[in-house]
């Protein structure tokens, strides 16, 4: 009796290591694809954030701000000639989107918009990846009111198929940066990119609210 009460005794304890250890591993394994895919913080801090949308629509005015200045919006017209200019005029060149949003036929994008911006005033300004959204996925800024194109970014089937994670990343995205980079003689977006995605950040992070429009 005794050995059948040790044995019994022996075995819950090996039941409650191998719970442990489970546990354990399950924590490191999901870490681990966290750190790898740079997602770990990202998803910890969206859903640690407490709804509030008087905060995530004031946020999104700010960012409204930017999305609605020459340097963003003259890239997300309401056709398929890109904008131009801090009056946001049809591009003199008359360049047309194309299926993949660079340009068709031989009036490429990058046939003038070098990967760097190219020296002297007004000169065409550059990045590696200049180009337009691709003609099945326009995320027209022109045009939109705040509450138009809020509802619009947060919707992966016009976003880009961005979940609420790589939104928060695409603040960084190389071409996104390029606005505040314009080249000599145009004006630079209403915040500066900090300002820009410590409101843009804030915005999703509350709930990503939509403004009402008056």
């Amino acid at each position: 009796m005794k050995q059948d009460l040790n044995s019994q005794k022996g075995f819950s304890r090996k039941i409650r290591t191998i719970a442990v250890l489970t546990v354990l591993f399950s924590l490191v394994i999901f870490m681990g694809f966290g750190i790898e895919h740079g997602t770990t913080t990202t998803v910890v801090n969206i859903k640690a954030a407490e709804k509030d949308s008087v905060a995530s629509t004031k946020a999104f005015m700010q960012v409204y701000k930017v999305l609605m200045s020459p340097r963003c919006m003259n890239c997300h017209p309401s056709g398929d000639i890109p904008l131009q200019g801090d009056d946001s005029h049809l591009h003199a060149m008359f360049p047309k989107r194309g299926v993949e949003g660079k340009g068709v036929t031989a009036m490429k994008c990058m046939n003038c918009h070098q990967p760097k911006n190219v020296p002297g005033l007004n000169t065409p300004p550059g990045d590696p990846n200049w180009h337009l959204p691709p003609a099945n996925m326009k995320m027209v800024f022109q045009g939109r009111t705040p509450a138009q194109l809020a509802k619009q970014l947060v919707n992966p089937k016009t976003n880009g198929n961005k979940t609420m994670e790589q939104l928060i990343a695409h603040a960084d995205d190389g071409l996104v940066k390029a606005g505040w980079n314009p080249g000599e003689g145009r004006t630079l977006p209403p915040l500066s990119h900090a300002e820009f995605k410590k409101e843009w950040i804030q915005w999703i992070k509350t709930g990503a609210f939509a403004p009402k429009d008056k």
